[in-house]
């Protein structure tokens, strides 16, 4: 029974390491473009990208979830950790999406949000960020997460 959760857990972990190479491969190769562009072509290639690796890479985290919680070999333990934690990211995403379109509506062209148990990152096409858009974004995550300033970043993207 020992050896069961010792073979979940070194396969989880191989798994997300797996998926954290692969998104740090795309990002990497992604991020050198062969050919030199404009920054208004790179800036929306990086948006459409990165929510395309994003979405890429909780789709096989889901798979890997839903693999655990249909085995039959996996211990009821395992698969309710699976379960909590497939919950766990479709909260997030559904919280990302709200945000994402919580700042929008402030007047920003595009932004994607990501989120962990801790921090929250915010990343705006725009620039530089006047202190009062930074302020309108932080009350924004505030307000819906609840998550202190601190735990907060803003980044700019041109």
């Amino acid at each position: 029974m020992v050896s069961k959760k010792k073979k979940i857990i070194v396969l989880s972990v191989m798994m997300v390491l797996l998926v954290a190479t692969g998104f740090l491969n795309l990002a990497l190769n992604n991020s050198t473009p062969s050919q030199p562009t404009s920054g208004e072509i790179s800036s929306a290639n990086f948006f459409t990208t990165y929510r395309a690796d994003r979405q890429a890479t909780r789709n096989q985290e889901i798979l890997y979830l839903d693999a655990i919680i249909s085995s039959e070999t996996a211990t009821a333990e395992a698969k309710q950790v699976a379960e909590n934690k497939k919950v766990e990211i479709v909260k997030m995403m559904e919280q990302e999406l709200v945000l994402e379109g919580l700042i929008k509506s402030k007047g920003f062209e595009d932004t994607i949000v990501t989120m962990t148990t801790s921090n929250i990152n915010v990343i705006v096409k725009d620039a530089t960020l006047e202190a009062s858009e930074v302020a309108q974004i932080v009350s924004i995550v505030k307000d819906s997460t609840g998550k202190d300033i601190d735990n907060i970043k803003i980044i700019p993207v041109e």
